[in-house]
Parts: C-alpha cells; structure tokens; sequence
C-alpha cells in the first residue's frame, strides 16, 4: 500500500441510515457512564449515543445506526476514523516500540522532518519542533514558556472569544469567563483585546481590523495601556470555538507587524485550523504571514492518538537540556501516524479537495440563508464552516442552533456547535468527506433548518 485506498472507499456505504436514536445499547451504556464516569463529560448531554466502530466520514453506534461524521472528534480526524494508510503504519509501530520520551527515533525524526515539509514559508528549513503530551494545551504551555524564556517578559496578549485549552496558562489565554472563574487566580498580566469581527461588531471589514489592531498596539506601545512587560502575542489564526471567526486580510499581517516593531513573540494556535483544515496546510497560509511559535494538536495524531507539537523558528531555540520536559513527548506510534496523516493529505490532494468541497458546502448554507432570516452569516475557509444564528432581533439563537443539532442526530449526521452564545453551528468533517456524503449530509442541515423555522412559526 503506497498511499493508501482513494476517499470514496472509505466510508460505510449505508450512512446514513438510523432508526430511533438513542437506541438501547447506547441509553444502557450512557446510563452506566452517568453512574461511574465524571461529572464533567459533556459531549453526550447534546448527542446521546455510545459508538462502536468508524470508517471515513463515517461512524457507527452500538446498535448498528450509521452517522456521516460533521464533527471528526472536533477536527481530529483529518484522514478520517480508522484510515487504512495511518493503521498499517499503527499497527506495525505498536508491535515494536511504543514510548521513548526523547530518544531519537525514525518515527520522530521523519515527523520532524515532514513538518518541516509542510511548514510556513518563513519556518520552513529553519525551524525547531518540541513534542508534547496529549492536548493542544501541552503545545500552548510550552509555547508560553518558550515566550517568556526568550523575551524575559510575562505579560501575555490574548484575544476576546479565544479557545486556547483547559490547563492554567492556556486557561488564562482562553476568553471564556464562565469556563474559568473557579480557577482563578490563574496568570497575572493576561490581557484580551478584541477579535475583529465583523458581523457580530457591525463593522465594515477593515474597520474592525484597525480597531482590534489599534487595541493591541495599545496594550504593547502605550505608556499606560497596563502590560508592563509583554512577552507574546497568542492568536487563533481563525477562532474555533469562538464560532469559527475568520478575521478579515490585514489582521494576522498587523499582528506581525506589532510583534516585529515590539521585539516579542507572535504565537499562532493552529491546533484546530492546522494540517489541512482550511484548505492549507496552516490557516496562516491564506495571509502568507509567518508567526515565530506555532502549535499543533488534534489532527497531528492522525486517527487520534495523542500527540502535540510546538514548532518555532530556531533563533527562539535557547533552552537548555531539560528545560522543558514532559513523559510523552516519545509517543512513537502517534508520530508514525503522523507522518502517514501528513502524506495521505498530500497524495490524495486533500487541501485542493478542502478548499472545493468547502466552498461548495459554504454556498449551499448561503443559498439556505437567502431564503431564511435565522442565518445571520456563512463564514470559514475549506472544511472549517461557521453558520451563525440570530432571532428576530439579530440577537444570538442558540434554541434553533440546538434544534438543528438535534433533528440532524435523529437523521443520520453528527454536526457541533460552537460561539460565544452557542449560536453558531458549527461544521468540522475529516477532509476525505466526499462530494456525495456531503451533499447527503447539506440535504439533511437544510430539512433540519426549514423544519425549526416551522416549528418556531407555528408557536410564535
């Protein structure tokens, strides 16, 4: 197998098919999660079901209904659940070595070597790369300390709506409040200045790019702006959570600009932009502007092995032995996976196919909006997909949200919310999702869309 199978066979051919959802297996199982798991899961509370196996853009719960898959584990799953390339490589992997902190190993040294490949012009051929454990927020903590290390400052620039994890420094980094005010006092001297963005700000493009831009400049160069000594400037190149924002050209080069002019760091967080998300392989791509620190997570594991990367330009590499450290930082298996992850993408084109299927799925949402004042506004870049939702009033909807997420569930497809209100559904399929699939999957938003509309028509 040289590049593994091509996208449309790899997925379960009867998605979507479900009878009653959730069916028994899955209430029994989710019964008995609610008696011995965490009080913390979430995910079930809005799609209630157990799953059992996955194949492509598509997944299988314990009683036999199949899903098209819109979420991917949160953009996970780039190359798709159980893709036959990423497992043959896995599989071998797994029956050798699986654990070697830091080592050298073929595995690490080739995943080095091809995210160096796919890199940021400005990164690539001279950058460093720092394995971590699991979660996106290991790549956000390291990149934190690689700021302060290099500048000798500790004030940290963040931006309003941002996600950044659930450990202290990427929690501090992060703008939801509720998420965060039993934790506190987390890191002192976080400051967040606003995202532009346009539709929920009710300014033209470039407007809210110079407000937020001049906010920053503020904060770093004002004598008074209250950031004594700034380190980094940490940014999501488009926000995920905070309802797959995309700014307007002219942000992310400003920003550059500021750090440039300031002498600190610029850190990009592509943990759920990154590896193809967008129809590039970073979603700084699209701005050609290259930050000095950029992490990955989520997709870099290839089928969802845990594994994160902070890779930064090699001038920011002055640490000493064991300056920074963590267990699973040798996690060989999820880099051979990886690297295969990394080479599936750039064999079968799947960036070209991001950003056509993206645009297509985007002007199906826009064609839905012409006819639906509860669509405020269509945004994203390639498989990345926001469409936000307002009532009468222009206000946030997170009801009819909610209601769509729910009548699509009971008709085969799996899609997520996301935004500041929960307003905002959001759409995040792996990559290999096939025109076919996806206009299955549209067919369904759209009925499930005209079917609230009704509903909420019927009892105003």
């Amino acid at each position: 197998m040289t590049a593994g199978p091509p996208i449309d066979e790899l997925h379960y051919e009867d998605a979507p098919n479900v009878d009653t959802v959730p069916g028994p297996q899955s209430r029994e199982l989710l019964e008995k999660q609610r008696e011995i798991d965490s009080s913390a899961v979430a995910y079930p509370e809005d799609i209630p079901v157990a799953f059992e196996e996955g194949s492509g853009a598509t997944v299988r719960d314990v009683d036999g209904n199949t899903y098209i898959d819109m979420f991917a584990g949160i953009g996970v799953l780039n190359v798709g659940h159980a893709n036959p390339y990423v497992l043959e490589a896995v599989h071998e992997q797994a029956d050798k070595l699986v654990h070697t902190v830091d080592f050298p190993t073929e595995a690490r040294l080739e995943l080095i070597e091809k995210l160096d490949e796919i890199a940021p012009a400005g990164l690539q051929g001279n950058q460093k790369v720092v394995f971590g454990g699991p979660t996106g927020s290991d790549a956000i903590e390291a990149s934190i300390k690689l700021a302060k290390y290099n500048t000798g400052g500790d004030g940290l620039i963040a931006f309003r709506g941002a996600y950044h994890g659930a450990t202290t420094g990427a929690m501090s980094l992060t703008g939801n409040k509720s998420f965060k005010e039993h934790y506190s006092p987390l890191l002192s001297d976080v400051v967040h200045a606003p995202y532009p963005d346009p539709f929920r700000q009710e300014k033209a493009p470039q407007e809210a790019v110079d407000h937020a831009l001049e906010e920053v400049r503020a904060i770093v160069e004002d004598p008074y702006g209250g950031l004594a000594n700034p380190a980094g400037i940490f940014v999501e190149p488009i926000q995920g959570e905070g309802g797959v924002i995309t700014p307007p050209e002219g942000f992310l080069q400003g920003l550059r600009d500021i750090a440039d002019d300031n002498d600190i760091v610029l850190v990009f967080d592509e943990i759920q932009s990154g590896l193809g998300r967008t129809g590039e392989w970073w979603a700084n791509d699209w701005e050609g502007v290259t930050p000095d620190v950029m992490t990955s997570a989520k997709a870099l594991g290839g089928v969802g092995f845990p594994l994160s990367a902070t890779i930064y330009h090699e001038d920011l590499d002055t640490w000493g032995s064991g300056d920074h450290a963590g267990t699973y930082r040798g996690h060989v298996v999820a880099m051979r996976a990886g690297t295969r992850t990394i080479e599936y993408i750039q064999e079968h084109d799947l960036l070209a196919h991001a950003r056509e299927l993206g645009s297509s799925i985007r002007d199906r949402l826009r064609e839905v909006a012409d006819g639906n004042d509860h669509i405020g506004e269509v945004r994203g870049r390639g498989l990345f997909i926001g469409a936000e939702f307002v009532d009468a009033d222009g206000a946030p909807d997170s009801d009819f949200v909610d209601a769509v997420q729910q009548y699509c569930f009971e008709h085969g497809v799996l899609v997520w919310t996301a935004g500041r209100h929960g307003n905002v559904l959001r759409l995040l399929p792996p990559l290999v999702l096939t025109e076919d699939l996806a206009e299955t999957a549209l067919d369904v938003v759209a009925d499930a869309i005209e079917h609230v509309t009704a509903e909420m028509q019927q009892t105003a």
